[in-house]
């Protein structure tokens, strides 16, 4: 049982007592033994490389140094989330204007799956407001882009010259549709992944990281290494099929342990707020992504399902490979904005779980609710704390 309690009025819950106005589909996850799998469920995500580099060491922004911490009630249900999922998760809330963080398991490192396509698109705004790239610049797709997985984008591709498309445009498959194609390359048109690290580093966010292109980081997590002919899915899946157990055991054990894509969900919700704050890109980029992010059409049944009316939600999803009766990287990160503009920074990640898809998006949905409630209650966080918009900083 949680309380908020405020003085114009208290709100008490026990339990989801508010009725859902999303009918949740349950999908049924088909377990094909367990034999092998132990190994890599027993593999936990340390701190690795990208959470120590060098600029990992230097000085954190100001807003967040200052920001109070989060109301006790509130990260107390954060923890009892989680807590009651029963697998390996993390959860960070964040109140943008307030720079305090509620969360659970927030400094661990979670694998992104496709969350990482925000910090590619963060990178080619940089690019666009350097002068360095323009959103209006048309390249031509081909054959050669063909990436892994979902990539719509892919159809349009007929015969050897392709078709053309402006950069404006792939961000939006990426940040809308979730493209793998169009993310691809977008790395490819920036000078390739070692790029987007530089971005992370210069904007100061700890905890985030890009782990490649899709194709390379998909292809090496199933135990493979790509090959142009695996742009069409279906050769993917034979060669992956065709692998010994025991090879996709042990790829997806390494990529658990250590994840090229990995994120902690407390860098999330920072570098969330940071750019919803205007502090990563111009007014003008910033108003661009957060506008594509508001658009996403993956993950209906993730945060956005547990929204009330009145709130908006800009977010983006990611979702690993199933192995084992198991599903990796299931994530939903974004920003949750109450009818009054306050905003809070969500990230809800699961690392590897055997619950089916009502389990995860309820986990996700009551994370939401946690939000909206909190808000509705109207609760002063505590120690008087200063927003960072109006400290300016």
């Amino acid at each position: 049982m949680i309380r908020f309690a405020s003085g114009r009025r208290r709100l008490r819950w026990r339990g989801w007592s508010r009725p859902l106005t999303v009918a949740v589909a349950c999908a049924v996850l088909v377990a094909v033994g367990v034999g092998g799998w132990a190994t890599a469920t027993r593999v936990f995500a340390s701190k690795v490389a990208y959470t120590k580099g060098a600029y990992s060491q230097g000085p954190r922004p100001a807003a967040i140094a200052v920001a109070a911490p989060a109301p006790a009630e509130f990260q107390a249900e954060i923890a009892r989330l989680a807590k009651a999922y029963g697998e390996p998760v993390g959860i960070a809330v964040s109140d943008v204007g307030k720079g305090w963080i509620a969360s659970a398991d927030g400094d661990e490192v979670f694998p992104q799956q496709s969350v990482s396509k925000l910090w590619v698109a963060m990178s080619v705004l940089q690019a666009v407001d350097r002068g360095q790239l323009q959103l209006d610049r048309t390249v031509t797709m081909t054959p050669e882009d063909r990436s892994v997985f979902y990539q719509p984008i892919t159809r349009k591709i007929r015969g050897p010259n392709g078709f053309s498309i402006t950069l404006a445009d792939l961000m939006r498959n990426a940040l809308i549709e979730s493209d793998n194609a169009a993310n691809d390359r977008l790395v490819r048109e920036l000078g390739g992944a070692q790029v987007v690290t530089r971005t992370i580093a210069d904007k100061r966010l700890h905890g985030v990281a890009v782990g490649g292109t899709e194709r390379d980081m998909q292809t090496r997590t199933a135990g493979l290494t790509w090959r142009p002919e695996y742009g069409q899915t279906w050769i993917f899946k034979q060669a992956r099929a065709q692998l010994p157990d025991e090879v996709r055991d042990q790829a997806l054990a390494a990529y658990l342990a250590n994840p090229p894509d990995g994120a902690t969900p407390n860098g999330i919700v920072t570098g969330l707020s940071a750019l919803k704050r205007g502090e990563l890109l111009s007014p003008s980029s910033t108003e661009f992504m957060l506008g594509l992010m508001g658009e996403a059409r993956t993950g209906q049944m993730r945060l956005r399902a547990g929204l009330a009316p009145g709130w908006s939600l800009a977010h983006k999803t990611g979702t690993g490979p199933d192995w084992r009766g198991a599903s990796v990287g299931i994530n939903d990160v974004g920003l949750l904005t109450a009818p009054d503009g306050r905003t809070f920074a969500v990230a809800v990640m699961i690392r590897q779980t055997k619950q089916g898809a009502e389990a995860r998006h309820r986990l996700m949905r009551n994370v939401a609710h946690a939000v909206e409630a909190y808000w509705q209650a109207g609760e002063a966080p505590p120690g008087g704390e200063t927003s960072v918009l109006a400290a300016g900083l």
